[in-house]
């Protein structure tokens, strides 16, 4: 997928008389490309639209207009647009009481490079976690992370065929799995792949 270049984004004024058509169409977008993974665990697989959104999002949130800025912000997110044999997420460990956030994020340490997909008659593709920075510590693990599975062209070939998807975490202390992913969530992801 191309990244997001300057010429893409909305300026502030014209966003700010635009914005609730625009975030209207993007919660439809993402309605799709949201996974629960387990009770406490959601998947937002990323694209060129979803990205854009969180763009647009940053730089109203922060008055930026500055060139500079525009491109420090489009430099940090367009990492997170796939590039055609790739997946990427958002991974949210959700827990809302937060002292037992807390301690399910001590227990959960290391969960991030436990998720996984895997395509009907192939092997899991474990993902590749927090490419960007380090979230986790000594202590705990984040709840944000950010992943990208990496596909095969044989894998593509056999979505594209009619293969089924699954995806789950195989952590010792959280093991979920969704098997298969639904028709319309499936659809939109085979949608990314070149």
């Amino acid at each position: 997928m191309n990244k997001l270049t300057v010429e893409d984004l909305i300026s502030l004024e014209k966003y700010a008389r635009e914005r609730a058509d625009f975030r209207t169409r993007v919660l439809a977008h993402k309605r799709n490309r949201q996974l629960a993974v387990g009770p406490n665990c959601t998947w937002l697989f990323e694209d060129r639209l979803t990205i854009q959104y969180q763009v647009q999002e940053m730089l109203r949130a922060e008055r930026i207009f500055e060139p500079d800025g525009i491109a420090e912000e489009l430099s940090a997110y367009n990492p997170l647009i796939p590039d055609g044999r790739n997946w990427k997420v958002t991974f949210l460990l959700e827990f809302p009481d937060p002292v037992e956030r807390q301690k399910n994020l001590e227990i959960l340490k290391g969960i991030e490079d436990r998720c996984w997909v895997r395509v009907q008659a192939h092997e899991p593709v474990y993902a590749v976690a927090d490419e960007d920075l380090e979230r986790e510590n000594e202590t705990k693990t984040s709840a944000v992370h950010f992943l990208r599975f990496e596909l095969t062209d044989d894998m593509a070939a056999s979505l594209r065929n009619g293969a089924a998807l699954a995806a789950g975490i195989d952590h010792a202390a959280y093991r979920h799995s969704v098997e298969p992913v639904g028709d319309a969530t499936r659809a939109a992801l085979l949608a990314d792949l070149d």
